[in-house]
């Protein structure tokens, strides 16, 4: 194994951590962009503990609110418009991952020379990744993204209906703040939503990735595994403030790199369901719990032993032979049994997408990401035609 790596996020994690907010914002900036989403933030009161914490500690704030949960580049070039006029010089993001992503590309837009469209992949020849933004502080109200302790973000152009990322070494927040607490009123279905998030980080990697990886593989397993066993206690019971917190972990380890370290692992589910919300500005975690074990089909007809190990390895099936495919097959049922268990979907009739636009996801999904032949980076690459037969197998 050859590989780099490096995560500069300072993490704050537990519950009440949020009361530190003022403190810890004050080493970095004096007058903060505060970005929030929906509103939730506001009834719950996090809005107003923040800013209390954030004014006795000498921050102003200037609030950026309604980024939208499919992060619209508008909302972006508003954000940023605002920090320039107001001087900010720090950026907070406090909600959902989309809110945390926002904020993020907010930080760098701020500074960046020309379109910031441009420093979101979407298969342009010229992809000008920013290098410099203001400090970005990360606040999670929602354990899914993993977004508080990453450089990645996602961002929607609304004009031309694509959905893509963006990878920088300045995205990485400063500190992340997580308080478990914050996400006690969650409701039930985004809760599900975003379990099926967080496995999806580690799956992606798991079975995309270099082959020779066991200590990762090890990694995934166990987030997979902690996902699925205080997972459902969050959604039966939003107020177990110790299975929020180990969902919470769970979220926050399975995208800040220590699993993915060494894989350089495809996210070829992601790049599918990106090209859905970015049509049917569908709940991200939704459209993943339905491409996930569509794709995990797919791909088990052509590594069928690297899915009888997660039968295995998950869900503790006896193999015969180590490319047992009818234990693999088993395996991703029982997997998305689990996802239909805990109130995700797993059609997309669910979801109100039908057959219509298959060639065009198909095509949206190759334009943004594809290797020299076209196909969609991942194992097995996949062609237009690929991708068209695993939604089609999801109706």
């Amino acid at each position: 194994m050859k590989f780099e790596f490096e995560n500069p996020t300072h993490l704050v994690f537990g519950a009440g951590r949020l009361s530190q907010i003022g403190e810890i914002v004050s080493k970095h900036g004096k007058k903060a962009l505060l970005v929030t989403g929906g509103g939730s933030v506001k009834r719950n009161r996090t809005f107003e503990r923040a800013v209390s914490s954030l004014n006795a500690a000498g921050v102003t704030v200037v609030e950026c609110s309604g980024v939208e949960p499919n992060p619209r580049l508008s909302s972006v070039m508003r954000g940023a418009e605002i920090a320039r006029n107001e001087g900010c010089d720090i950026v907070i993001g406090m909600g959902g991952g989309s809110t945390m992503d926002a904020a993020k590309v907010m930080a760098a837009a701020v500074n960046y020379e020309g379109d910031p469209w441009e420093m979101i992949a979407h298969g342009q020849s010229n992809w000008r990744l920013p290098t410099s933004a203001l400090p970005i502080i990360t606040v999670p109200t929602l354990a899914a993204t993993g977004s508080e302790m990453n450089g990645g973000a996602v961002i929607t152009n609304e004009k031309t209906t694509v959905k893509s990322f963006v990878i920088a070494k300045c995205l990485y927040p400063r500190v992340a703040i997580v308080d478990p607490e914050l996400t006690l009123s969650v409701p039930q279905d985004q809760t599900a939503f975003g379990i099926c998030d967080l496995i999806t980080h580690v799956t992606e990697s798991y079975f995309n990735g270099a082959d020779g990886t066991p200590l990762q593989d090890r990694f995934a397993e166990g987030v997979i595994l902690t996902a699925m066993e205080w997972g459902p206690k969050a959604v039966a019971d939003g107020n177990n403030l110790e299975a929020r917190a180990q969902v919470q972990w769970a979220s926050v380890v399975a995208l800040n790199g220590w699993v993915q370290v060494g894989t350089a692992g495809a996210f070829p589910v992601h790049m599918i369901e990106h090209v859905l919300s970015a049509h049917h500005d569908i709940a991200h975690g939704a459209g993943l719990s339905v491409v996930n074990p569509a794709w995990m089909r797919f791909a088990a007809q052509t590594r069928p032993a690297r899915f009888a190990q997660f039968a295995q390895r998950i869900f503790g099936l006896s193999l015969k032979h180590p490319d047992d495919r009818d234990a693999a097959m088993e395996g991703i049922d029982r997997f998305e049994a689990f996802l239909h268990s805990i109130g995700c979907p797993t059609r997309l009739s669910q979801l109100e997408i039908g057959d219509a636009l298959l060639e065009r996801y198909a095509q949206d999904t190759v334009h943004v990401i594809h290797d020299g032949e076209g196909r969609l980076p991942g194992r097995p690459p996949m062609s237009e035609k690929d991708i068209i037969e695993i939604l089609r197998s999801a109706l």
